[in-house]
């Protein structure tokens, strides 16, 4: 697994400085899912490369340096706490709606001794109500779809700065069908960019989504309403 990650970041071109913090997080991971659901992805050479050399490529796509960034729907932590491990110089906020994933990515930092990290248990559109226009940059690799997501992520970030989504390479509808929805919330899909994880075949699409101007005050509704009536 150290190899496999040490190689992987070579080929991103990024420092392997975070090798060990990531080596001790996948331990952490590993035990932990066995007592509660956080990943299906058990193998360390997978984790490795589709959870952790998935979220680092983000760092060959966009400028995170002494950037402010906020992951919503984080989950075990993917894939904001790679990208912090791996340049240190973020200021993160993980945000995740169950608490024991909360719980659990506290215990990591700790552990890691991480500064500059919050976790947060919440809602995003609940924590959009103190947090608007707050962030530099938002991730997302949750599995809505990207009119679910760019209500409740846009909001969270500074005009001119940037959503970022992680999706599958198959997402042209649903990118197309989201487009009337990210104009409403202040932002415009800016451009895709498909991308091979290091030592696999996979590839995957980060979809660039640039806000341009404030969102709305009346966005993000409530949860229920987004999901019933997507923008």
């Amino acid at each position: 697994m150290e190899q496999l990650l040490r190689s992987g970041l070579s080929t991103l071109g990024l420092p392997a400085d975070g090798v060990p913090a990531l080596l001790r997080y996948a331990d952490l991971l590993v035990e932990k899912n066995k007592v509660m659901n956080l990943t299906a992805i058990t193998d360390p050479a997978d984790i490795a490369a589709l959870h952790f050399l998935d979220s680092a490529a983000l760092l060959k796509a966009a400028d995170f340096r002494n950037k402010t960034v906020a992951d919503v729907g984080t989950g075990a932590g993917f894939p904001g706490l790679p990208l912090r491990i791996v340049e240190p110089t973020i200021r993160l906020t993980l945000l995740d709606s169950l608490n024991k994933r909360i719980d659990f990515l506290k215990e990591v930092c700790a552990d890691l001794e991480l500064s500059d990290v919050t976790c947060v248990h919440g809602r995003a559109e609940e924590f959009a109500a103190g947090h608007r226009g707050s962030f530099d940059i938002v991730t997302s690799r949750a599995v809505a779809n990207l009119q679910m997501l760019s209500e409740l992520c846009l909001p969270l970030v500074k005009p001119g700065g940037y959503f970022l989504a992680m999706k599958s390479v198959d997402s042209d509808e649903e990118i197309a069908a989201a487009k009337n929805a990210v104009k409403l919330l202040g932002g415009a899909v800016e451009e895709t960019r498909d991308y091979a994880i290091p030592g696999t075949s996979v590839r995957h699409r980060l979809v660039f989504v640039k806000k341009i101007k404030e969102t709305p005050k009346k966005y993000p509704r409530a949860f229920a309403k987004i999901k019933k009536n997507p923008l």
